[in-house]
């Protein structure tokens, strides 16, 4: 198979760091370009790379195969459509779409064009998460009856002037932060059979909700997920109790650190937590009772790509579907839902 040619439509955080180092690495890829204004830095990061001055110089060029929808938050629907009429692939950066309908629409496009709609859930591959996975599926926690997923930081006021900053759809931390977190919950339980949420504005200048808490009921299990710009003493990243054990995890994935600091895919330091954040262990194995650090799995966000690469080859079937990114929009719909009328819904 021929190398597939990228062409990448916006070049902020996502763009930058989680889409081009990947594509410009991987053999089975050819980063083609990138529509940005920010030409200088992509001459100086990517000599060569064509930029491209407008989307629709971009969703024009007939040599581009695969499209990445890396734009602000309420973008995302209207580019990768543009994309897909155009009869390019496509991945797109999470919130794969603001509202539930427009998900339906493009999922519906993209069969209908024959045409690969991929969400972009790279933190499925964090190293802490890939841990937890690991724990759960060697059954050494038991049945899991808690599981708490936190992406707190501190940042109480404006940092940037940005669209993150304004008023549009889609633009909040729930629907920043809330698709890894639901998506990864989903992954790893299914589909719950309630919801709650609790979704404020806590900054005082804030004009975006910047805190969530939702919680997911299962049967026995209960699932709370959080993230909030106002904590200075930040906790637990995860937090898994079950009828063996529990596993209680430290830090954020250092992937995207690493990345800002310059590591590029292939160098054997980048997703390499530091031994003093490995999770804290305790549960029984063997008739013994352990309470130990257990070291966690390196993050891959390469193994993204390396799938849709094998996907596109017909090796092997799309680990992140776009079925799958609509029920995670959907349950940030329901959460919204329940916020407002401050009551459990069931689902």
């Amino acid at each position: 198979m021929k190398q597939l040619n990228v062409g990448i439509i916006g070049f902020g955080v996502s763009g930058r760091y989680f889409f081009a180092p990947f594509i410009n690495a991987h053999c089975g890829f050819m980063l083609q370009g990138i529509a940005t204004t920010q030409t200088a830095l992509v001459g100086a990061l990517y000599p060569g790379i064509k930029v491209y001055e407008t989307v629709e110089s971009l969703l024009s060029d007939h040599t581009i195969d695969l499209v990445v929808v890396a734009s602000p938050n309420y973008t995302h629907f209207d580019l990768a459509k543009a994309a897909l009429i155009k009869g390019k692939h496509v991945i797109v950066e999470k919130p794969f779409t603001t509202t539930v309908l427009e998900a339906e629409e493009l999922t519906a496009l993209a069969k209908q064009k024959g045409l690969f709609l991929i969400p972009f859930q790279n933190r499925r591959w964090d190293g802490d998460f890939l841990t937890i996975k690991q724990l759960i599926h060697n059954n050494v926690l038991g049945e899991v009856l808690k599981f708490e997923s936190h992406f707190d930081r501190y940042r109480p006021g404006r940092e940037r002037a940005d669209w993150k900053n304004q008023v549009h759809p889609g633009v909040s931390l729930l629907y920043d932060i809330g698709p890894h977190l639901i998506d990864q919950a989903l992954s790893l339980f299914g589909m719950p059979e309630m919801i709650f949420g609790d979704i404020r504005i806590q900054r005082p200048e804030g004009v975006n909700p910047d805190y969530f808490e939702i919680q997911l009921f299962y049967h026995r299990l209960k699932i709370i997920l959080k993230a909030g710009v106002m904590c200075r003493e930040i906790g637990p990243r995860f937090i898994v109790h079950g009828t063996r054990g529990s596993f209680v995890k430290h830090g954020l994935d250092v992937q995207e650190q690493n990345l800002k600091d310059g590591l590029l895919p292939g160098n054997p330091l980048l997703g390499k937590d530091k031994e003093e954040n490995w999770g804290l262990l305790h549960t029984e194995m063997n008739g013994r009772i352990i309470r130990e650090r257990f070291a966690t799995i390196d993050g891959n966000y390469m193994a993204f790509f390396e799938n849709v690469l094998n996907a596109f080859m017909g090796n092997e079937e799309l680990i992140v579907k776009p079925e799958q990114a609509k029920i995670t929009i959907e349950l940030i719909e329901k959460a919204m839902q329940s916020s407002i009328e401050k009551r459990l819904i069931v689902l």
